[in-house]
């Protein structure tokens, strides 16, 4: 910058005005391009965050995929981290390996998939609605939709509460969902299938929601000796008063075992009545 400053006193007293005006020009180019160069400071931040932003995601993108790939380590152990590590990801792309997980040979990898694909939530409904159409995996997707806080699990669970060999499951699986379940559930109080009836019944007992009370008292006239007693069941679990007194005319039901049972109930219901 000084020697262009100095070239222009030294040849402005022999220069004509044009010559001044060109070597003006020259100078004035030499301070600004000089100057620009720590005007901003802040001008190459924005740029620079984007590529720390675009490495972040490569980064996310490969620990990702390195997991994904260690679902496929010959040691069972490694598997299980790996389902573990993919669930608290929650990201999309893991649903589809933890599926397949689902159907690993060692079952505590089995185990944590279930519990990473809860973790990983919406995106595996549909998946695991799939793998329930199979008969050697569909105990492990109805447990994994139990864990979903999602409404498209109720009803393919309620319908699995008909089979024999996976009702039970299907029950554990609404009994987690809890108070969004209640209303499938009473709804299936009336179905055709006895079988769906009393794993509804259990389900209620077992959720313990007061907006079924009415649903289950209704229940204790069943034409079913085994629904009519989980129903005075479900009823002394949900510990309501008007329960209680539903149950009493049973103590003369025409079944001896519905008898006998209502007989304990209420007894220990009195027990902890004048205990609490």
């Amino acid at each position: 910058m000084s020697h262009d400053r100095q070239k222009f006193e030294d040849s402005s007293s022999l220069q004509t005005e044009e010559d001044k005006d060109q070597l003006a020009d020259q100078l004035s180019e030499s301070l600004t391009a000089t100057d620009g160069s720590s005007a901003d400071p802040m001008a190459g931040e924005p740029a620079q965050e984007t590529a720390e932003t675009a490495l972040e995601e490569e980064r996310i993108k490969d620990e990702v995929e390195i997991q994904i790939d260690l679902l496929n380590d010959p040691d069972w152990a490694v598997r299980r981290e790996a389902a573990i590590t993919l669930g608290e990801m929650g990201d999309e792309r893991c649903v589809e390996p933890l599926v397949r997980a689902l159907q690993d040979g060692d079952w505590q990898v089995r185990e944590v998939a279930i519990e990473a694909l809860g973790m990983v939530g919406s995106p595996a409904v549909d998946p695991l609605i799939k793998l329930c159409r199979s008969w050697d995996h569909r105990k492990s997707a109805i447990r994994a939709l139990g864990k979903i806080k999602d409404e498209r699990v109720l009803e393919p669970l309620i319908n699995q509460l008909r089979s024999d060999e996976f009702g039970e499951d299907a029950t554990d699986a609404l009994v987690d969902l809890g108070s969004p379940a209640v209303e499938k559930l009473v709804a299936a109080l009336g179905d055709r299938d006895d079988n769906t009836r009393k794993q509804a019944v259990i389900a209620l007992g077992r959720i313990q929601d007061l907006s079924a009370l009415d649903p289950l008292i209704e229940k204790l006239k069943d034409k079913d000796w085994y629904t009519r007693l989980t129903a005075a069941a479900a009823l002394e679990k949900i510990g309501d008063e008007r329960g209680r007194e539903a149950i009493k005319p049973l103590l003369k039901d025409p079944d001896l075992v519905v008898k006998m049972r209502v007989e304990r109930i209420l007894a220990a219901w009195k027990k902890r009545t004048a205990t609490a």
